[in-house]
């Protein structure tokens, strides 16, 4: 009968660390994605406003020389990422491509123009680089126009500063959030345990003596919550950055090092204390009041 009762006890008791470590290693995981977003919010909003392409259209008088001398100072500038010259005979390709029939059986001849493609890197794409750019190039008397979606720089950026506010809103929040629930997981194991922190109370065991040994042994669950949490966010990370591999997830390993460690140092920190404190409230309650 003995034998049977001190099973029972310790399949509750393993079936209760298993919560607190599944919680510890669930809010670890989901706070670590959400920093994985924070540091490289920056890159997906870079590399959306690098996709905004400017045209410069030439004139059919333009000559060689100064179509690639246009294009070799445009690639020299420090706000440009790349250009791409397009002549009238690929973009005519292009066109029959994506409709599916050649317009310049209707036509008789090609009316497309000479142009560049520049990609601007992210830092100029704004409304304000933009038109000085375009200033800069109608300037020249071979260029025809230059054309870009004014609207659509507008309103990513704006959108930029809204996304960038309410991830900073949302971590805080989500911070909180996972304090709360590792520290009910965390009291709620102590709970059980309260009969026995009161035994070894009155027997005359001192609160330090009696505290450590709860401290150490939640501070190892948030280790091992911790180590999951950070094997489920490495796995997450790879096969992001193998699926978006333009936005060099792993470009800068140094943040995401940071960000580990931070991850674990928070779920050492964070079990500790909540043990704490638990453990601090139940050597406060009298005897009476541990049947609340």
């Amino acid at each position: 009968m003995s034998s049977s009762f001190e099973k029972h006890q310790k399949r509750r008791l393993i079936s209760s660390y298993f919560s607190v470590v599944l919680s510890i290693a669930l809010v670890l995981f989901l706070l670590g994605l959400l920093g994985m977003l924070i540091l490289n919010a920056n890159k997906v909003s870079d590399h959306f406003k690098e996709q905004v392409v400017v045209t410069i259209y030439l004139k059919d008088s333009a000559k060689d020389v100064e179509m690639k001398q246009l294009e070799k100072s445009l690639a020299m500038a420090d706000y440009v990422k790349s250009t791409e010259y397009v002549s009238k005979e690929q973009a005519a390709e292009f066109m029959k491509a994506e409709n599916g029939e050649d317009f310049m059986d209707f036509v008789g001849y090609n009316p497309l123009q000479n142009s560049i493609d520049v990609h601007l890197k992210a830092d100029f794409v704004t409304s304000e680089h933009l038109e000085k750019i375009s200033a800069e190039a109608t300037n020249k008397n071979f260029v025809d126009e230059v054309t870009y979606d004014n609207d659509l720089v507008n309103l990513m950026n704006d959108n930029v500063k809204k996304i960038s506010f309410w991830v900073l809103v949302i971590s805080a929040i989500f911070t909180l959030i996972a304090v709360l629930l590792i520290n009910s997981s965390i009291r709620l194991a102590v709970y059980s345990k309260r009969f026995t922190i009161k035994t070894m109370q009155m027997v005359g065991a001192t609160k330090q003596f009696i505290r450590r040994p709860f401290v150490w042994k939640s501070v190892r669950l948030g280790m091992i919550g911790a180590v999951l949490a950070l094997i489920g966010m490495a796995i997450v990370l790879y096969y992001l950055n193998q699926t978006f591999i333009e936005l060099e997830l792993l470009g800068n390993p140094v943040l995401i090092v940071l960000l580990f460690v931070f991850i674990f140092a928070l779920g050492v920190i964070i079990t500790w204390i909540s043990t704490h404190f638990a453990t601090q409230r139940f050597l406060n309650l009298k005897t009476d009041e541990l049947y609340y």
